[in-house]
C-alpha cells in the first residue's frame, strides 16, 4: 500500500483520540487520515436530547482533532453511498471504524462492509467502545452470560490493555474533501426552547470527560459504594454520558478504577462493578437483539400492560403524578438530559407496575429526554426494572416511592430542587423546568402542586395481581 494513500476513520459514538485502537493502529502505518462523521440512518433515527447531544460531541471533536492538524468531515446521506464516495474522492482503500452493538448500527455495518468489499475496498472494524467484545465472554457451556454476577466473576481479573495515549498529530491528505456544515444540520431543532437549558448541564468532549473522571477517583470514589444511592449527592462518576458518546474510553476508565481498587480506595471495586453492568448491556443486546424491541422473556408477552399514552402517562412524562419522588426524577431529566439511577428504578417501577403501563413507553421516553442514552443500556435498564428482561428484579419487587424518599432523601433535598411547587424558594433546576418543557403543557411554577394520581398500596396490589394472573 502506498504511503501516502489515506485512511478514512468513520466516528460515530467513539469522539475521541485517546484509548481509540482504530486511531493508534492509523498512526501507526504513518499515512494520511481523513476523519468523517455521517448523519446516517441510524444517527437520524435519535430522540431529541441525543441528537443535540451529538451535535455538541461532533463540535467538540473536531475543535480537538484541529488541535492535532486535523478535521473531521461531516456527510449526510445513506453511510454506503457516502463513504463510498469519500473513497474514490480520496483515493481511499481502508476506511475503518469502531464496533457498535444495537441491532440497528450491527446491520447497517455488516450492509457497508459487504459492499465497501464486494467493491475491492478494504473496510475494517475496531474494538473500543466495550471492554470485552460479547463474542469473547462465555460461560463454561461455551454460551452467553443471562445473569450478572456470574459474568462479573467471568471478567473482573482478565487483562484489560493499557490504553493508548492520544497522538500529538494526525498526518493530513494532500487535499481535504469538502465538508457540511453542522450547523445546517440543525441537531438542536428538535429539542427547542430546552436547548439552552441543557446546555448547562452538560459536560462534552474529551477533556472534560478525563477530567470529570479524575475528580471522581480523587474526591468521591472512596464513597461510591455508600453513597450511590443518594440523588441529592454528588456521589456518581456521571461518566454514563461521555461513555455513551465515546468521549471516553472504557479501559481509561477500568485502568482509573482498577488502580484505585489496587490502593485500597474502598468504592472502587463497586464501580468496577459498574462499568462491567454496562459490559453486561452490550454482552445481551449482541447476543440477543430482540432485547431493545420485545420482551427478552417470551412468557412475558400475555403480561396485561396497557400501550395507552393517555393523561396518566402525560403526567408521568411531566413529573405531574403527585408523587414527589417520581417527579423530581422526571423532572430532573427534562432539565439536565440526566436521571439518577436510583430515581431511573423508582420511575420505571412506577410506570410498569403502579401504573401497569408496557415499559416500551418509558423507554422511548429516554430515548427523547436522555443526554447519556445508550441503546443497550435504555433497553436492559427498563427490562430490568419491569421484571421482564435478564437478571430482572422480581416483578414483586415493587419500589414504594415514599419509602424509597424516606430512605435515600428524608430531608427533601432532591425533591425540592427539582420541584418548584414543592420548595418555598425554588432553585434554579426546579425554575429552569418550565424554561425547557412544551409550552403547549401550560405549566408554571405558580401551579398547584397535584394529588396523587393513584394510591400507592392499591397500585402495588394490582400490579401483583395482574402478575398472578397473567
Amino acid at each position: 500500500m502506498a504511503e501516502n494513500t489515506p485512511i478514512i476513520i468513520w466516528f460515530r459514538r467513539d469522539f475521541r483520540l485517546a484509548d481509540h485502537p482504530a486511531i493508534t493502529e492509523a498512526v501507526r502505518t504513518e499515512r494520511p487520515i481523513i476523519p468523517v462523521f455521517i448523519l446516517d440512518q441510524v444517527a437520524e433515527s435519535y430522540g431529541a436530547a441525543p441528537k443535540w447531544r451529538l451535535g455538541k460531541a461532533i463540535s467538540a471533536f473536531d475543535a480537538r482533532l484541529r488541535e492535532v492538524g486535523a478535521r473531521l468531515i461531516l456527510r449526510r446521506g445513506n453511510a454506503l453511498k457516502v463513504l463510498h464516495q469519500l473513497a474514490k474522492d480520496t483515493g481511499a482503500k481502508d476506511i475503518w471504524w469502531t464496533r457498535a452493538y444495537d441491532p440497528e448500527a450491527i446491520a447497517r455495518d455488516k450492509a457497508v462492509k459487504s459492499e465497501l468489499t464486494e467493491r475491492g475496498f478494504a473496510p475494517n472494524s475496531f474494538s473500543g467502545h466495550a471492554l470485552f467484545e460479547p463474542w469473547t465472554v462465555s460461560t463454561k457451556q461455551g454460551g452467553y452470560f443471562k445473569v450478572y454476577s456470574p459474568m462479573w466473576r467471568a471478567v473482573k481479573d482478565r487483562d484489560v490493555p493499557t490504553p493508548d495515549p492520544a497522538p500529538t498529530a494526525l498526518r493530513p491528505p494532500s487535499h481535504w474533501p469538502e465538508s457540511e456544515n453542522l450547523s445546517d444540520w440543525e441537531l438542536d431543532k428538535p429539542m427547542n426552547r430546552g436547548a439552552r437549558i441543557l446546555e448547562r448541564y452538560a459536560c462534552v468532549g474529551e477533556a472534560a470527560a478525563l477530567a470529570r473522571l479524575d475528580d471522581f477517583v480523587e474526591h468521591r470514589i472512596d464513597d461510591y459504594k455508600a453513597r450511590r444511592d443518594y440523588p441529592a449527592e454528588d456521589g456518581t462518576s456521571k461518566l454514563s454520558e461521555n461513555l455513551a458518546w465515546g468521549e471516553i474510553g472504557p479501559r481509561s476508565v477500568w485502568h482509573a478504577g482498577m488502580r484505585a481498587h489496587l490502593e485500597g480506595r474502598k468504592g472502587a471495586e463497586h464501580f468496577l462493578k459498574e462499568l462491567v453492568w454496562r459490559e453486561f448491556a452490550y454482552h445481551l443486546v449482541s447476543h440477543t437483539p430482540r432485547i431493545t424491541s420485545a420482551n427478552w422473556r417470551s412468557e412475558w408477552d400475555n403480561f396485561p400492560w396497557s400501550n395507552e399514552e393517555d393523561e396518566a402517562v402525560l403526567r408521568w412524562k411531566q413529573g405531574r403524578t403527585g408523587i414527589p419522588l417520581v417527579d423530581a426524577a422526571m423532572r430532573e431529566m427534562y432539565v439536565t438530559g440526566h436521571m439518577h439511577n436510583r430515581g431511573r428504578m423508582i420511575v420505571g417501577s412506577f410506570l410498569t407496575k403502579h401504573m401497569l403501563k408496557h415499559w416500551r413507553i418509558g423507554q422511548k421516553w429516554f430515548e427523547q429526554c436522555l443526554i447519556d442514552w445508550d441503546p443497550a443500556a435504555n433497553a436492559m435498564g427498563w427490562q430490568w426494572v419491569a421484571g421482564s428482561g435478564p437478571d430482572a428484579a422480581p416483578y414483586f419487587r415493587i419500589f414504594n416511592p415514599e419509602t424509597q424518599a424516606g430512605k435515600f432523601d428524608a430531608e427533601e433535598t432532591y425533591v425540592q430542587k427539582y420541584i418548584a411547587e414543592l420548595s418555598p424558594h425554588p432553585p434554579e433546576e426546579a425554575r429552569a423546568f418550565f424554561d425547557a418543557c412544551p409550552r403547549s403543557w401550560e405549566l408554571s411554577p405558580d401551579s398547584a402542586y397535584p394529588a396523587p394520581m393513584l394510591d400507592l398500596g392499591e397500585g402495588r396490589r394490582n400490579a401483583l395481581a395482574a402478575y398472578e394472573q397473567r
